[in-house]
């Protein structure tokens, strides 16, 4: 799915998805990623939403985003509190999704210029070493 063009170049924008990857600025990645609007996207070692850890987390934490969009797949999930709780702890929220409204709702707040981070599961995809 084609998402949409705006005249943020300059930042990390979605511009299109679907099951197999994601396009940041039209470059293709077929893995999980982590974006921010003024960071180059970032591969996520996760490969499943069952193999979030706490530790995946924390390392989101340390950019200090306002608020983490999670892209769970093709369908909503939810982590355990005790996962997210190094987001939680710096007042950080954590909004869970489907991977498609995810990135429409990452472009969203990106464009009203909010620090926000997605981070989007491609099921199936580790990112390269």
């Amino acid at each position: 799915m084609k998402l949409h063009s705006s005249s943020t170049e300059k930042y990390q924008t979605v511009t299109g998805y679907d099951q197999s990857g994601v396009e940041i600025n039209a470059k293709r990645f077929d893995y999980s990623v982590l974006v921010m609007p003024e960071v180059a996207p970032r591969p996520w070692d996760v490969a499943s939403f069952e193999e979030l850890t706490a530790a995946h987390f924390e390392a989101i934490a340390a950019d200090k985003p306002d608020v983490v969009v999670l892209g769970t797949g093709e369908r909503q999930r939810f982590v355990h509190p005790r996962l997210v709780a190094s987001l939680s702890d710096l007042r950080i929220g954590v909004e869970s999704m489907d991977s498609h409204a995810a990135c429409r709702t990452y472009n969203i707040l990106m464009g009203e210029g909010r620090k926000v981070t997605l981070a989007l599961i491609i099921e199936g995809k580790k990112a390269p070493a």
